[in-house]
């Protein structure tokens, strides 16, 4: 699959990340650059974004640690590093489907030093 590398900064945190050439993929590049005040869910961070797109045919709401989501109910771009409150084991689980768009580059934990209403700013990789 073909991947754009982007860069999310988030408090003190900030990753690389993969975001796959899908739908909603291509629609989130074309936004970027895009800042956002950061809310936490559990071991999630989301924000909302100027994108809208429905579910794709793939959604689904297990998520693996390390993955990026898009959520259509609230316009978000999630991500995902550790359990949710919809949990029911050290896996997360987002609250209702969302389309895979991507995956962080490493330790996805790092997000765990962000506080809710921080900046996040996503932006494309030109290195």
């Amino acid at each position: 699959m073909t991947k754009h590398s982007i860069i999310i900064s988030a408090g003190q945190a900030e990753v690389r990340a993969d975001l796959y050439d899908t739908p909603t993929g291509r629609a989130i590049l074309d936004a970027l650059p895009v800042e956002a005040k950061a809310s936490l869910w559990g071991d999630e961070i989301y924000f909302e974004i100027p994108v809208r797109m429905d579910l794709e045919p793939d959604a689904r709401e297990d998520v693996e640690i390390g993955e990026m989501g898009y959520w259509p109910v609230g316009r978000a771009f999630c991500i995902f590093f550790g359990p949710t409150p919809s949990s029911t084991g050290s896996a997360p689980m987002a609250a209702s489907a969302v389309n895979i768009i991507g995956r962080v580059n490493g330790d996805a934990s790092v997000f765990r030093r962000v506080r809710s209403g921080e900046k996040v700013r996503i932006r494309i990789d030109q290195s």
